[in-house]
């Protein structure tokens, strides 16, 4: 890989409701697909800040983030994303942006492969981090 290339990095929030299920957010935008919240690091900024960023404009909350569970690189769009365990504050209420048009809760074995196995590292996480190609 020489030095101009383009790579991108994203960092990504796993919250589940009390029934297990994972928040997703349904896109406006490109294929208008439902993903995990998050987004593309800006220039300057650390995983974390961006995870934090994204999920403070995305669900227009602030989110506490319990530890890092993976690095997934996806071929597709030449890009490492960072999955990251969060939780919603008590009594919070999610405000999407114009970003997103609804946002639900979803069994993990209703989601596509890759993101079942990005949750399930997720959710089984014993300290070490994950990591897998697509």
């Amino acid at each position: 890989m020489a030095f101009n290339d383009l790579f991108r990095l994203s960092s990504h929030a796993v919250i589940t409701n009390d029934d297990g299920q994972v928040l997703l957010l349904k896109a406006n935008y490109g294929d208008k697909h439902w993903g995990l919240p998050g987004g593309g690091l800006d220039p300057n900024e650390t995983i974390h800040l961006a995870l934090l960023r994204e999920c403070q404009e995305e669900l227009g909350c602030e989110v506490t983030v319990n530890y890092l569970s993976g690095v997934y690189f996806h071929s597709a769009y030449q890009s490492q994303a960072f999955i990251f365990r969060c939780e919603l504050p008590e009594s919070t209420q999610i405000m999407l942006s114009n970003e997103h048009s609804e946002y639900a809760f979803f069994d993990v074995a209703d989601l596509s492969l890759v993101q079942q196995q990005r949750i399930n590292d997720c959710l089984a996480f014993n300290g070490q981090v994950f990591s897998a190609a697509f």
